[in-house]
């Protein structure tokens, strides 16, 4: 009397060609969010930024009337405060996309 698992080895390669298909979605789906960017602003929209799935910040536009010598920790706050929102963004975006690929399974170590 031999033992069989349930379902068969057929099974067991139907999960590895979904497992494998999945990494190639992620893969793929990681490669198009390098190119994808979100933006953030602070103070009002005198501080804007722009940043990347690889979260890069891509761009910093500071307007002129943000700038008060007399004040220079203000920008400094301002600066900080866009650049920690356009990486929430950033991170917001990759999750939902990765959701999308992985069928909202958290994959530990994935970004």
């Amino acid at each position: 009397m031999s033992f069989k698992p349930p379902g068969g080895m057929g099974n067991m390669n139907q999960m590895l060609k979904q497992a494998q298909k999945m990494q190639e979605n992620m893969m793929k789906t990681k490669e198009e969010l390098e190119l994808k960017s979100v933006q953030a602003t602070a103070g009002g929209g005198m501080i804007e930024v722009v940043v990347n799935g690889k979260m890069e910040l891509l761009e910093l536009k500071i307007k002129p009337e943000a700038i008060d010598p007399d004040d220079p920790e203000m920008l400094e706050d301002m600066v900080k405060a866009a650049i920690n929102q356009g990486l929430r963004n950033a991170q917001a975006m990759v999750e939902e996309e990765m959701a999308k690929v992985t069928g909202g399974f958290n994959i530990p170590g994935l970004f």
